[in-house]
């Protein structure tokens, strides 16, 4: 690193970095699974293993992640909540 504090750098790359595993809870039964979220497209419905229920994102919500998963989306993660989903949803699970 060029001068200065060479921790300010090592701050700068964690807040670069995204968390792509969420734990996602079924407000229906209460089943938890740890799933990977997509990268390129938001997702919007979820099947829960535990009791089959179809999840949908919450009003005002962008995806299933940032409704009932313990870390919302990547977008919304890196400040991007004007342009998220801008890929259409995804049905993957």
């Amino acid at each position: 690193m060029c001068g200065g504090d060479p921790a300010h750098g090592f701050v700068r790359i964690l807040r670069m970095a995204i968390v792509l595993q969420s734990t996602l809870t079924c407000p229906s039964c209460g089943a938890t699974r740890a799933e990977t979220m997509p990268t390129n497209a938001c997702q919007y419905f979820y099947e829960c293993a535990g009791c089959k229920t179809l999840l949908k994102p919450k009003s005002g919500d962008c995806c299933v992640f940032c409704s009932y998963g313990s870390v919302p989306c990547p977008p919304i993660q890196e400040g991007r909540a004007d342009d998220c989903c801008g890929s259409g949803p995804s049905t993957g699970a």
